[in-house]
């Protein structure tokens, strides 16, 4: 084909320039982002609390690129409860919403999992920590059980200050358990006349789900679940839960 072709040299060259806009935006948000974390000084730690950075895709690659060094630890809980949690969270801020039931299912009649709705994709913890495995070692994530967080909070917390390398400063002294929310809350440091206790969204109470369902979840997790404990190497005793309740 003879002749010249404007049209396709001029969109790619705009292309280029497109791109090169995105990257210089990129670059000015990784500037913006460090200037939100407070000074660090030799022998401190920064911590930042996103929790949707665990399954945004596009997570890994950015922070790996801004900070490889960064330890990153993860919450998890039985995605069953999780998902169920989630729900009831939204349904207290849009309660016209409609049931769990129907949000969890593409086809219940054929156990259809919707796995694309949020609640549910969450707790498929494998397929998430994959996409960081290809930028962070196991070695620098740590794992924290949501369930062992409320029954042993010093004990989860001893082990997150082992792996940010610091001294077990706080431990069982510094708890106690809020019977009323029903998780444990921090006791109030010296200059503070109120103890630290999870906000007004948490500890909320689980709508009644329909046992076939929460039994169809277990089922559809389970796989995800024996591969997240092959992975990290930790067994988080989901699958005891399965003959139980979930309230």
């Amino acid at each position: 084909m003879s002749g010249p072709m404007p049209d396709k040299a001029a969109c790619g060259r705009q292309g280029v320039h497109s791109t090169e806009k995105r990257l210089a935006a990129y670059r000015g948000r990784i500037s913006k982002r460090r200037d939100l974390m407070p000074k660090t000084l030799d022998g401190q730690i920064t911590m930042e609390k996103t929790p949707s950075y665990f399954v945004t895709r596009e997570a890994p690659k950015r922070i790996f690129s801004m900070a490889k060094e960064t330890k990153l630890i993860v919450v998890v809980r039985d995605p069953v409860t999780r998902a169920i949690s989630d729900y009831t969270q939204t349904l207290s801020k849009k309660p016209e919403i409609p049931t769990f039931e129907v949000l969890a299912f593409k086809n219940r009649t054929l156990g259809l999992i919707d796995a694309s709705w949020s609640a549910i994709r969450i707790g498929i913890y494998a397929l998430h920590l994959e996409n960081w495995l290809q930028f962070f070692p196991l070695s620098q994530i740590h794992f924290v059980s949501g369930e062992r967080l409320i029954i042993d909070p010093a004990g989860e917390m001893g082990k997150v200050q082992d792996f940010l390398g610091l001294k077990r400063i706080v431990t069982d002294k510094h708890f106690y358990f809020n019977k009323t929310k029903g998780f444990p809350c921090l006791k109030k440091p010296e200059d503070s006349s109120m103890p630290r206790c999870l906000g007004k969204s948490k500890g909320r109470t689980h709508p009644k789900i329909d046992p076939d369902v929460i039994h169809r979840l277990r089922k559809f997790y389970r796989p995800f679940n024996v591969m997240f404990h092959q992975i990290t190497g930790e067994d988080f005793d989901w699958e005891k839960d399965e003959n139980q309740e979930i309230s």
